[in-house]
């Protein structure tokens, strides 16, 4: 007979993730998920098959949390400047202290290497991909652009976007919104 869980696991995952993007995926060991976790070695391999599982759990509930900052982008029909509300909305979601914790997404990306798994290399990026294309939508809402400088636009605004993730981890408020106010200029 199998054993009942004595664990929610969207209530364990929230929490690995938490500790992902605290401390990086290379970093978080074994050890320190199921401490914080609060479930052994057996159960996580049980339910979610490794670390890479984990993981991969996590960068899901990420995205879900994150939804909400996209979705609120998507309603909005006021292309630049809505995204421009992003970038300074995304500050305020990333807020653990003073600083912030940087993107989970882009935490990972800046530690991929030749060994990480493609299941994640993947992961990560259908994820830029999918926040690029909601900046490419309202980039379109300018009927006076066109499809070129929209894409050139799309990628500026991603990686600015990788930039300002990294940045809230060591940057003070008013560096951010510098930073955020001199990237929309050049749109």
């Amino acid at each position: 007979m199998a054993r009942k869980k004595a664990y929610i696991e969207e209530e364990v995952i929230e929490k690995a993730m938490h500790l992902f993007w605290k401390n990086g995926y290379e970093t978080t060991s074994m050890q320190m998920l199921e401490k914080e976790m609060g479930i052994n070695k057996f159960s996580i391999y049980s339910s979610f098959g490794n670390k890479n599982g984990v993981f991969l759990e996590s960068l899901k509930c990420y995205k879900k949390k994150l939804n909400a900052l996209i979705n609120d982008l998507k309603s909005k029909s006021n292309g630049a400047l809505g995204i421009k509300e992003y970038f300074y909305n995304f500050i305020d979601f990333t807020k653990e202290t003073e600083f912030g914790k940087g993107c989970l997404v882009t935490n990972t990306a800046n530690e991929l290497g030749a060994h990480t798994e493609d299941r994640i290399k993947n992961v990560l990026s259908a994820f830029t991909n999918d926040v690029r294309q909601v900046f490419t939508e309202s980039l379109k809402q300018d009927t006076t652009k066109d499809e070129a400088t929209i894409e050139q636009q799309a990628d500026f605004l991603i990686i600015a976007m990788f930039g300002l993730a990294s940045a809230t981890k060591v940057f003070s408020k008013p560096q951010l919104d510098n930073y955020i106010e001199n990237t929309f200029k050049r749109l």
